[in-house]
């Protein structure tokens, strides 16, 4: 055979080849590739996606935390309030008790001092009484002493 008539007949058979393959092979090749390029470029979408969130929840949890730190400052510093609160209502309570007490104290004792004073001047009076008598036997009068010692206890307080 003739090289000319061969390798024309190459080329058709190369040509036909091409055709088929470009109909029938090279469509669901590019569209395989096309498939894995798109899923390739939602994949990379996602990833940044998610470090967009990942951003978004870094910085959210950080304000939570500043939140969570500035209110636990508030409960804390509330409780401090309350604690001194608490403190100066015991130690008001304690010194109206004892003024309380110094007061009842204070009356039981001037009582004493008084039921003590009364008790004195009835027996220096009495003691008076019997000086009195005895200096004075020959003339004793009841009223009249009476009256003295009404006098004398007059005198006293």
């Amino acid at each position: 055979m003739n090289i000319n008539a061969t390798l024309f007949i190459q080329c058709i058979v190369f040509a036909l080849l091409g055709l088929f393959t470009m109909k029938f092979v090279w469509p669901p090749i590019e569209k395989a590739l096309d498939e894995r390029a798109k899923k390739i470029a939602d994949g990379l979408a996602a990833a940044d996606k998610a470090k967009t969130d990942l951003a978004l929840a870094e910085k959210r949890a950080v304000e939570e935390l500043r939140k969570a730190r500035e209110s636990a400052g508030d409960v804390r510093a509330s409780a401090e309030r309350n604690a001194s609160q608490l403190v100066e209502d015991a130690r008001a309570e304690a010194t109206h008790i004892i003024a309380q007490a110094r007061q009842a104290a204070e009356a039981e004792a001037g009582l004493a001092a008084q039921h003590a004073k009364d008790e004195l001047r009835d027996q220096i009076a009495m003691l008076a009484i019997a000086g009195a008598e005895k200096i004075l036997r020959r003339e004793i009068n009841p009223q009249v002493h009476a009256e003295l010692l009404a006098n004398l206890k007059q005198e006293l307080q």
